[in-house]
């Protein structure tokens, strides 16, 4: 493809039908090792996405990729970055890394230096990858530069400390870096980081290649990148027929519902307790406090969660990640900041996921609800709703767009019967009342206790151990007080046949989409299920589309194939 003398706009096919004709690793020019060491980690075909960006990486394009979570941007610049390492290994080491890989925050950090660790020891190739934040000592910032790294993954504030201690000098960074990559670069500006960035593109060479990754391009993040991009090549996941990109994977059912903050309780706990969304269920919220307060008012009902505290220590983190994914308890509750990405990889995402509070933009709803629906599986989101959260909920519709002046896009949640929240509004409010500022703020500091001690003592453990990591009980209650029976079980008076009948569909749904799923896995891709609302049948008032993904856009054919085309601009 010759290169154009702007930008070349390049839309990609999504996985349903580019599974017939996507090329293999090979075909894109991948190193052997390189190969090798994806299929021990057991990827063996290239995503859409990788097709496209890789041979243009691999050239010494700047690439902008816009596609939404799970589609596979992560391996999609480390693949042609590390590759281009290999060649220069014997070459003298240089000031300053020749690589910046630049993130939003510590999480994301840890999993991209674990994912480039992980393909460098399985090529066995003498690079050496280093990770840091704004919070890293000065001492082991030096540590960590001693004998010039080969990619240094970081956040913006991370690599301006460095240049503000002297760890790291302008002119070394001019005379070394040859890669730029913004990481999730909407986040990056969602998260405060703009300034940072700013400041750090005068030390960037113009020489230096740019790869931007990104679930969605606003004109905030086009204006910060403009200043590093050379006639970049845009890719953009996109369907067949439509004039706009798919923003939203259409695996994804997105519902609302509206009521008060106060509310938001006896909703959350109808829907948990009456089982009317799918297990496995990651729940957001906007404060660390609100997660422990969530956790300690559903414990009080037998249901069991744990909160992922970007407090705790990495290897806590990592355990309470890895007990989810392993389905050691359903529910975990999370905030933005805290959101891992360590199940990022293709099929390993969460049935549903639940907006306890709004995210702050419609920029942070994206990547939310892109933690459910991945790869060929189904999922679903609900969102709840409160009078004060309307702004961003706007903002969130207006941005995934509408198809025609009737339609909405995330529809609107409709239990089975009225009766199936307020016959739980009692008990709910009454638990609520117990659930005090103290009693947060005490759960919180039993919560560090506990896992600063599970951390040190069984770090080594779970390395040679690594089956028994259910030993780890981080859904554990952190009430003083035991829960009540009686709120364990909610009595049959208190649900309509209707109510108990909807629950029985989604467990059985869950069950059926489980199989499904493991089956399409096996087979590779044959279709999608169009019937991904268990409830329909139950909702005499639903609406038509809410059972049709609630993402359709102008132009767009559910049904429709895929299409590759390229415009010149």
């Amino acid at each position: 493809m010759a290169a154009a003398k702007s930008s070349v706009d390049i839309e990609v096919e999504d996985r349903e039908q580019a599974d017939e004709t996507s090329k293999s690793f090979e075909e894109l020019g991948v190193d052997a090792r390189l190969i090798r060491a994806l299929s021990k980690k057991g990827v063996n075909k290239p995503t859409p996405i990788q097709c496209s960006a890789v041979p243009l990486i691999l050239e010494g394009k700047d690439v902008v990729t816009r596609a939404h979570t799970g589609s596979g941007k992560t391996f999609a610049y480390l693949l042609p970055v590390l590759q281009k390492l290999f060649s220069e290994v014997s070459e003298q080491k240089k000031a300053a890394p020749a690589v910046f890989i630049v993130v939003p925050t510590r999480e994301l950090c840890q999993q991209v230096y674990n994912e480039a660790m992980s393909l460098i020891e399985l090529c066995r190739v003498q690079l050496k990858v280093v990770q840091f934040t704004t919070d890293a000592q000065i001492n082991d910032l030096k540590v960590a530069l001693a004998g010039r790294p080969d990619i240094l993954v970081s956040t913006p504030g991370g690599i301006l400390k460095c240049l503000k201690l002297g760890v790291l000098q302008g002119k070394q960074i001019q005379d070394s870096l040859s890669v730029l990559v913004l990481d999730e670069a909407d986040l990056l500006l969602s998260f405060g980081h703009g300034n940072d960035l700013k400041a750090l593109t005068v030390h960037i060479p113009r020489q230096c290649q740019c790869l931007l990754m990104s679930a969605t391009i606003s004109e905030e993040v086009e204006t910060l990148a403009r200043p590093l991009l050379h006639n970049p090549y845009i890719l953009t996941l996109c369907d067949n027929g439509n004039e706009k990109d798919e923003i939203v994977s259409k695996n994804i059912q997105q519902y609302y519902i509206k009521c008060s903050s106060r509310d938001k309780l006896v909703h959350i706990l109808a829907l948990l307790k009456l089982e009317l969304v799918q297990k496995k269920v990651l729940i957001f919220t906007n404060t660390i406090d609100m997660s422990f307060r969530l956790k300690l008012f559903l414990e009080q009902f037998g249901i069991k969660s744990a909160v992922f505290n970007s407090e705790l220590p990495l290897n806590s983190r990592k355990h309470i990640i890895e007990g989810f994914s392993a389905g050691l308890f359903d529910y975990m509750i999370a905030t933005d900041d805290g959101d891992s990405k360590e199940k990022e990889k293709d099929g390993d995402g969460d049935n549903a996921v639940i907006n306890f509070d709004m995210p702050q933009s419609a920029v942070r709803y994206v990547h939310r609800i892109g933690r459910t629906g991945r790869a060929h599986d189904l999922g679903e989101s609900v969102s709840l709703v409160a009078p004060e959260e309307e702004n961003v909920f706007e903002e969130i519709e207006a941005l995934l767009g509408e198809n025609g002046p009737d339609s909405n896009p995330i529809a609107k949640f409709r239990f089975p019967t009225e009766n199936a929240v307020e016959s739980l509004r009692y008990r709910a409010e009454d638990v609520a009342r117990s659930v005090t500022k103290i009693a947060v703020r005490e759960s919180r500091a039993q919560d560090l206790r506990n896992e600063i001690l599970n951390s040190e003592k069984l770090k080594a453990h779970f390395q040679n151990n690594p089956k028994d990591l259910d030993l780890l009980k981080h859904d554990k209650p952190l009430s003083k007080k035991a829960p009540a029976p009686h709120l364990r079980d909610v009595p049959a008076y208190l649900l309509d046949p209707t109510t108990q009948e909807a629950s029985k569909i989604v467990k059985l749904t869950s069950a059926v989409m489980r199989r499904n799923n493991n089956s399409a896995r096996r087979r590779g891709s044959q279709g999608k299920s169009r019937n991904r609302d268990p409830l329909k049948s139950f909702s005499a008032q639903g609406q038509k589309n809410s059972s049709k993904g609630g993402m359709k856009r102008k132009g767009t054919d559910g049904d429709s194939g895929k299409k590759s085309k390229t415009k010149h601009t």
